[in-house]
């Protein structure tokens, strides 16, 4: 009887690399491939760009693979307690980052009917990895990148958003990468656009001028786009930034239910004036009505809480928001304490019907995306805290040249000159 050879892989793009791994495998035995879902790989990285459907295909169309099975997590445990296979085969270069806990549990329950972990060198200078990098910088079209978020929601346990306000801070966010992960999307914030233009954050930066900061960055950018619309201005000036919006390939407009001109939810002592609930749901129904494809989603900013209003009148808000045709529920508060919060998830959770729902820990800075997962957050909007950083770090260099009147003591502060080559391309 043959032994049963367990391969687990993503193989978005199938390479000479995977086939040295399934040739390798076929001399043990009969090779089974457990090819990770959409949703597993989308827990630790972007989700693929094939689906699991075409993967699975190609794979089975390998003469040695005598079966492909879903793999629903990065944690091989459940597939290997139920094949019991007698290797699991491996490439060498999973022993550090984010796969060293999932080499370590393979390791300890194949011990459990006498299994062992087979690891071959690992086949330099190819990955999916690089395919995908390849494609990245070949730029993406308006209508693949309009689709990605909706995707994203479907099949990550949460979105992870960061702001960007020109086209350098939508690379920072487009380039950065850890063992922790990566940002998913950029949100063109209306707070930050304005503050980089030196002006007040009350809707006075026209549409016009916002076209041109949101150009910036989908011209150096693939991941997907949510742009701040701020109330959305009157019901047919939103059904026009709608079409503009969707036309460049935005993924997602969030509008507020404050009456026009508003002010920044996070200003202290001043009163913050809600629209009628039923003017808003118009404008959304107008909105929606605009949009051209399914890809574009119309997201509603529920204030109540920063308005001074009940839970209950948040709910009650977002029922009829839902109900308009909205895409998503965004619920934000400026409390330090995330109760409210909280509070506010728990009951929506219960609502008969639901959309995806968006949150922005600003000043509940406290709160973990995996405490707003539990709660039932879909989105997590990191809304201001590039433009906030560097405003920092410049008024500290500024300071520092006037102290020493040269500016030798600010070399370490900033990033080499080189840096900037490397982001901007030479």
């Amino acid at each position: 009887m043959k032994k049963i050879i367990y391969a687990g892989m993503c193989a978005d793009f199938l390479h000479h690399g995977h086939i040295n791994l399934i040739e390798q495998a076929s001399s043990y035995g009969d090779v089974i491939i457990g090819l990770l879902t959409d949703e597993a790989v989308a827990s630790y990285k972007n989700p693929p760009l094939l689906k699991y459907e075409h993967r699975k295909r190609v794979l089975e169309s390998i003469e040695v693979v005598k079966k492909v099975v879903p793999q629903t997590t990065l944690d091989y445990v459940p597939n290997l307690r139920e094949l019991k296979p007698d290797y699991v085969i491996h490439t060498s270069n999973w022993s550090t980052g984010i796969q060293k806990t999932t080499r370590e549990r393979v390791i300890e329950v194949l011990k459990e009917w006498g299994g062992e972990l087979i690891e071959i060198l690992y086949t330099d200078g190819i990955s999916s990895a690089q395919f995908r990098d390849e494609k990245i910088k070949e730029g993406i079209t308006p209508h693949d990148r309009r689709a990605k978020l909706k995707r994203l929601i479907e099949l990550k346990p949460i979105v992870r958003v960061l702001e960007a306000h020109n086209g350098l801070s939508g690379l920072i966010v487009e380039q950065t990468k850890s063992d922790y992960g990566e940002f998913d999307a950029i949100w063109e914030s209306s707070l930050t656009d304005s503050a980089s233009k030196g002006k007040p954050d009350t809707e006075i930066v026209d549409f016009t001028s916002r076209i041109q900061t949101i150009e910036q960055i989908l011209e150096v950018t693939t991941k997907p786009l949510i742009v701040d619309g701020d109330t959305g201005g009157p019901a047919d000036h939103f059904a026009y930034m709608v079409k503009r919006l969707e036309r460049f390939g935005v993924s997602a407009v969030i509008i507020e239910d404050k009456v026009f001109p508003k002010q920044n939810s996070l200003l202290e002592g001043i009163t913050h004036i809600q629209e009628d609930s039923k003017k808003f749901c118009q404008k959304i129904e107008i909105g929606k009505r605009a949009q051209i494809t399914n890809d574009f989603m119309i997201v509603a900013r529920v204030e109540s809480l920063i308005a001074g209003k009940s839970i209950a009148d948040a709910l009650e808000r977002a029922r009829m928001y839902i109900a308009s045709g909205a895409d998503g529920i965004m619920i934000h508060s400026k409390k330090v304490d995330p109760k409210e919060i909280l509070e506010f998830c728990g009951k929506y959770k219960k609502l008969e019907y639901k959309v995806p729902l968006v949150a922005v820990p600003t000043s509940y800075n406290s709160i973990t995306e995996g405490e707003l997962k539990t709660a039932g957050v879909s989105v997590v909007i990191y809304a201001n805290h590039l433009l906030r950083g560097s405003y920092a770090a410049m008024q500290q260099v500024a300071q520092t040249i006037l102290m020493y009147r040269r500016s030798k003591e600010v070399y370490d502060l900033c990033s080499p000159v080189e840096d900037l080559f490397k982001v901007v391309g030479k």
